[in-house]
């Protein structure tokens, strides 16, 4: 196999720094292990970030999210992780990550963790709003 998962997060420069947009994605396939029991945990990941300088580059955050596989993580910690590392990347303007976890003992769980850059405030009248997101229909394209 010639691909293999990384803990090595790539970056591109944000095509349009002066303009607020907000990226979304939706990733289907996050498994990680439960720490208790060691049995595999799934969730379906959502992103949404204003980036500011950077964006993240799709293929790396691929085999990023791939490592954690064989890796045993609370729901609260490899989320918060997540968005940390991200975050921590490309200094984004505004950045959230929900992750919906399947079922675990008669128990879905839904953790959302966001960062805010100090300061930062939508640069258009109307500002953006980011409510929560809405994936009913969202297909990723």
């Amino acid at each position: 196999m010639s691909t293999q998962p990384s803990k090595n997060l790539e970056t591109f420069p944000n095509p349009n720094p002066d303009r607020d947009y907000v990226i979304r994605m939706r990733m289907p396939e996050f498994t990680c292990l439960c720490p208790k029991t060691g049995q595999p945990d799934f969730a379906t990941l959502y992103l949404e970030y204003v980036p500011e300088a950077l964006c993240v580059e799709l293929k790396s955050l691929k085999l990023y999210l791939w490592s954690f596989r064989n890796e045993g993580a609370f729901h609260e910690a490899v989320t918060n992780r997540i968005l940390g590392d991200l975050a921590g990347l490309i200094s984004p303007r505004f950045m959230r990550l929900t992750a919906d976890w399947y079922v675990r003992g008669g128990i879905y769980t839904h953790v959302v963790s966001e960062h805010r850059a100090p300061g930062w405030q939508p640069k258009f009248d109307p500002p953006v709003v980011l409510p929560p997101a809405r994936w009913e229909g969202f297909q990723g394209h």
